[in-house]
């Protein structure tokens, strides 16, 4: 059995090299992590490893008293809240995008087709590093019906063309929820343009814990998740980008299903 250190260094290595992925995972295995080594340095190299998810930051601060059983146990009643509100969201016979990977948003599909839903996903690749296969196996698993684009496709995929079907609907995570827009894979701001430009609604699906009040900063990553056998071009590969406020219709959290003005209103009090 490895040792309580052992484990936390494993665990970090996961977030660092997103083995563990997904702002809940992360937030979630983060602090486990802490729990093993509750102090300053632990919290310090933690909060380091990903700095655009405040949710493992307030789980830090805000449930540092409570055990890792207590904080799963909550994450796990936002979600089926979650779930419960986004089965309320989808028509039947319906086309719903998706980007990256978000446990929150396969999990609702998931428990909206267990209950009977008839839809169809549409979802990307995800580069560089390609999360949108785990999206598409989580999907497969749940026998939901679901198609993969290259990034590059996402416009064919949110609207009609020659062999697609307009999207009615999009459903996105969230790593982090600001009060002028939410923080999301990069890709998310591109793509909720053009669906506010179709008139295709926007929902944010995610645990209000992921709600910071400040300036966040905008992970960038290594350049060789882009192109590993070139070092002498120019290359930026930034993580995550702005989903505009206005672009957004609703957020689905363990909250309710709000407007972005009243979840700023409810997740403040």
């Amino acid at each position: 059995m490895p040792s309580k250190k052992q484990t936390f260094n494993k665990i970090c290595k996961d977030i660092k090299s997103i083995k563990i992925q997904g702002a809940t995972n992360v937030a979630k295995q983060g602090f486990r992590a802490y729990k093993l080594f509750p102090t300053q340095t632990s919290k310090k190299k933690l909060l380091s490893l990903r700095p655009t998810e405040p949710m493992l930051f307030n789980l830090i601060y805000k449930h540092k008293d409570k055990t890792y059983k207590q904080v799963s146990e909550e994450i796990k009643q936002s979600q089926d809240t979650i779930n419960k509100e986004t089965y309320k969201l989808i028509k039947n016979n319906s086309v719903i995008f998706t980007h990256c990977h978000s446990s929150s948003v396969t999990k609702a599909l998931a428990y909206a087709k267990e209950k009977g839903k008839k839809f169809e996903v549409y979802h990307t690749e995800t580069r560089p590093l390609f999360q949108g296969r785990k999206t598409a196996r989580d999907l497969k698993k749940a026998k939901i019906n679901a198609t993969m684009f290259p990034d590059s496709g996402a416009q064919i995929a949110l609207t009609k063309s020659q062999d697609t079907k307009k999207a009615n609907l999009v459903l996105l995570g969230a790593d982090a929820i600001l009060k002028e827009g939410v923080i999301n894979k990069i890709g998310s701001g591109m793509f909720s343009g053009i669906a506010k430009k179709n008139k295709i609604p926007v929902y944010i699906l995610s645990n209000s814990l992921k709600y910071y009040p400040k300036k966040i900063k905008i992970e960038e990553r290594g350049f060789d998740e882009v192109w590993d056998t070139e070092k002498k071009i120019k290359i930026k590969n930034p993580a995550f980008e702005l989903i505009k406020r206005k672009q957004i219709k609703g957020i689905i959290s363990d909250l309710g299903n709000l407007s972005y003005s009243k979840f700023l209103i409810k997740v403040k009090n």
